[in-house]
């Protein structure tokens, strides 16, 4: 895990052979918040990215490498005070090229902060 203690994985869910849910909760007394933002904490996008990444290699039990990012979308702010824990939706497909094409949405409750969708392949 890069982030250390940055979040807990604390369930995750494979619903069927495409779709699995994780269920994230932040550390909010981490040492980033320090520097993003002092006084107002907010979840850095590369990180949420990462964990995206590292949730991936907990499903694909594998060390993953991100090829491609064709869509990122920051659309609330997460502040790990109000919203630290996060569900993360999933859709996992893997490909005849040995990639892994993933799209997924990380929302707390209905508000939707973040969507992605990229590609990986193992390292």
């Amino acid at each position: 895990m890069l982030l250390n203690d940055f979040y807990k994985l604390t369930n995750m869910n494979k619903i069927d052979a495409e779709n699995s849910t994780a269920f994230i909760e932040l550390n909010k007394n981490h040492e980033i918040y320090k520097g993003h933002f002092p006084g107002n904490p907010v979840v850095p996008g590369v990180c949420l990215t990462q964990l995206i990444k590292e949730v991936m290699e907990t499903i694909e039990k594998k060390e993953l490498m991100l090829v491609s990012a064709d869509y990122i979308k920051f659309m609330a702010i997460v502040n790990p005070e109000i919203n630290n824990n996060l569900q993360i939706d999933l859709k996992i497909k893997n490909k005849e090229d040995y990639t892994i094409q993933v799209t997924s949405e990380t929302h707390f409750g209905t508000t939707v902060f973040y969507k992605f969708k990229g590609i990986f392949k193992a390292k």
